[in-house]
């Protein structure tokens, strides 16, 4: 499975951006799909993920009310919507993917075996 992260940029604060994965699998409905971001100097962090199966959504709490998670079986592809977005937003925005993920690991950079290649969005002030 290959992972594909687009749409990153430059955008000023409080303005919107959706982020992209595409996926190469034949039964994309059997991943569980995240994303996580790396801001300069910092760790990896997540954000959302999308269930495989029911796609119930999972948020973290910095960013729950602002970014929105979903996904288009039939384009392999799921979306991470950022409104409200803020200086501190700026980072390097991954994808990750596993197969029949366990909802108690949703949240768990390791259990996540495929890897998108991160695309950069800069939030200036």
């Amino acid at each position: 499975v290959q992972l594909q992260a687009s749409g990153g940029g430059l955008v000023q604060a409080g303005d919107s951006r959706r982020l992209s994965c595409i996926a190469t699998a034949r039964s994309f409905n059997i991943y569980t799909v995240a994303w996580f971001r790396q801001a300069p100097g910092k760790g990896r962090e997540f954000l959302a993920a999308s269930r495989y199966g029911t796609s119930a959504t999972y948020y973290s709490d910095s960013v729950k009310g602002r970014f929105t998670i979903s996904r288009d079986n039939a384009k392999n592809t799921v979306y991470l919507q950022m409104d409200s977005l803020q200086p501190e937003d700026t980072a390097v925005y991954y994808c990750a993917g596993v197969s029949f993920l366990h909802d108690d690991y949703y949240n768990t950079e390791r259990y996540y075996n495929f890897w998108g290649q991160g695309t950069l969005v800069t939030v200036s002030a």
